[in-house]
């Protein structure tokens, strides 16, 4: 909540206020990036190494301020303290990885030089330079500190603008921040909201990292294409859950439901819509609705609490699923579980007799609605999955593992999971990431580390000499012979077959094929060259 220029942080589920955090003027907004500015060159100069060495610091840092964590989310979000370590736990497992793997990945890398004999070729990964990284409430420290610690180890300072709903929390990791003197002068917070945002983003960073809503990301964009500034998006989801006949419908109810309504359903990746097949539609049902009783719903503050879902942080949110809930019963849905509001908390919902009419099965919902719809089979399921503006992920359930794997091929999502829901973003090392209108950039995994860079290419070599391939070919004059060179180099040899190309089995087959390839490459490029010299000494 904003009140002049401070924004007011209220426990969600208790009203108390317990903080107020300034809002960052214009003119602080200007000096941070300054500052920023100024620092990139003296850290983007340290080797990798002394980057991982002071970000595992931070890591020990984190873990000795765990329980201090935990009760600031607790009281910003309302969330328990124990779903709250969740979000500091996945944030170290990802700073562990990268510190293991960044060095590697950030590394030179050398490039194969294909006909360029006498040429070496690499790509580095060079850091953007000043990266601003846009948070939301739902998940504040994860989804600040993840984006953060990755621009850093890629060589970047950062601006971190966090969640005006979330304001204490923001203001904490500030604190961390600054309690590390190695990292403190390479990140800088503004606290604030829209308007600070929007000075950010105007004030023409080198890269912005973006978690949030559709309607955001667009003003972001449309701010961002003033000065052409790359802009990665991580936005909201409608993931769909897929039970086929063979499913183990205990695990699957369970696991479901549970990745509907953890957080309160305040999660991007919560399974928003079900697909369950007739065969053992009614068996699901019941067990969702017996399943959902037993969650129970409340706040507290400490660390071994007893409720599974604490309240809706934003009362736009709660607006947001009414409407929802409103729209589909007037279209003929029916709730069997659930359905009440008590005032921050809302109950979890299982649903019946939805279809696609339905804003609750089109629109984002952020909240605890799990919405069961019967399908005839396997490819009507797939169908109405796919039949969304949302990509960002999804479950199929099958004791069939290659059935249900053929089957989460066909999702247009940007991760799917076989037999469990909403743990793909605890695997650090697995890109995360949507397709269509869930956004379009990646965080974790490789990919997500090199987000923060950007590949510089490399052709080192002495002078063409006068007999190189490439001299005689970009000559005039030479067009029989580089005819020639290309049929030899690219051309089938009379009485070869033509092999298909089939997909590659991970392991030594790959790394096999790929230097059988490779050698067969040299040797046409050597037989070309050849070539190449006895043609210009005849002529």
């Amino acid at each position: 909540m904003t009140l002049d220029r401070t924004l007011l942080c209220l426990n969600p589920a208790t009203g108390h206020q317990f903080d107020q955090v300034p809002i960052a003027s214009p003119r602080q907004v200007a000096q941070a990036y300054g500052d920023m500015r100024a620092a990139f060159p003296a850290w983007s100069r340290k080797s990798v190494t002394e980057r991982t060495q002071i970000l595992r610091k931070f890591q020990a840092l984190l873990l000795d301020s765990l329980d201090e964590i935990t009760a600031m989310i607790n009281r910003d979000c309302g969330k328990s303290r124990q779903d709250a370590l969740l979000e500091i736990f996945v944030t170290l497992d990802l700073l562990r990885q990268y510190c293991r793997s960044g060095p590697r990945w950030l590394a030179r890398q050398r490039v194969p030089r294909g006909l360029a004999f006498f040429k070496r070729c690499y790509v580095e990964h060079r850091p953007y330079g000043l990266v601003a990284v846009i948070s939301p409430w739902n998940y504040p420290f994860a989804l600040s500190v993840g984006p953060a610690i990755s621009a850093l180890l890629a060589g970047n300072t950062v601006l971190l603008k966090p969640s005006e709903w979330t304001a204490a929390t923001g203001q904490l990791i500030e604190q961390l921040f600054n309690r590390l003197p190695e990292l403190a002068p390479y990140v800088r917070v503004l606290h604030g909201d829209g308007s600070t945002g929007a000075a950010l983003v105007k004030s023409a960073p080198d890269y912005i990292f973006l978690t949030g809503s559709g309607p955001t990301a667009r003003q972001v964009l449309l701010a961002a294409a003033e000065n052409l500034t790359p802009v990665s998006c991580e936005l909201g989801g409608k993931d769909a859950m897929i039970v086929l006949e063979d499913a183990d419908l205990e695990r699957a109810v369970r696991w479901g439901l549970w990745g509907a309504i953890f957080n309160a359903g305040q999660t991007c990746m919560a399974v928003e819509r079900v697909y369950v097949v007739a065969p053992v539609y009614d068996r699901f049902v019941d067990r969702a609705v017996a399943e959902a009783r037993t969650f129970r719903t409340g706040y507290t503050g400490q660390p071994e609490g007893p409720y599974h879902l604490g309240p809706i942080t934003m009362s736009r949110q709660m607006e947001i699923i009414e409407s929802q809930l409103a729209d589909a019963l007037a279209k003929g849905a029916r709730i069997l579980a659930g359905g009440r509001r008590q005032g921050p908390f809302f109950e979890p919902t299982v649903l019946v007799d939805v279809n696609h009419q339905m804003r609750l099965m089109r629109e984002e919902t952020f909240g605890p609605l799990f919405p069961i719809m019967k399908v005839q089979d396997e490819a009507e399921a797939i169908g109405l999955a796919n039949d969304s503006e949302y990509g960002l992920g999804g479950s199929v359930w099958s004791e069939d593992i290659g059935r249900a794997e053929a089957v989460a091929h066909q999702l247009q999502a940007g991760s799917v999971l076989v037999n469990d829901s909403i743990m793909q973003f605890g695997v650090p090392l697995l890109p995360f990431g949507g397709t269509k209108k869930s956004g379009s950039g990646r965080t974790h995994g490789r990919e997500g580390l090199l987000a923060f860079t950007q590949s510089r290419a490399y052709t080192v070599g002495r002078p063409p000499l006068p007999f190189d391939l490439a001299t005689l070919m970009r000559r005039p004059g030479h067009y029989r012979l580089a005819s020639a060179v290309t049929h030899l180099v690219f051309g089938n040899t009379p009485g070869q077959k033509v092999r298909p190309v089939v997909q590659a089995k991970p392991g030594k087959r790959l790394g096999a094929a790929a230097r059988k390839i490779t050698a067969s490459g040299l040797m046409a490029g050597l037989v070309a060259l050849a070539l190449a010299v006895v043609w210009r000494t005849r002529r």
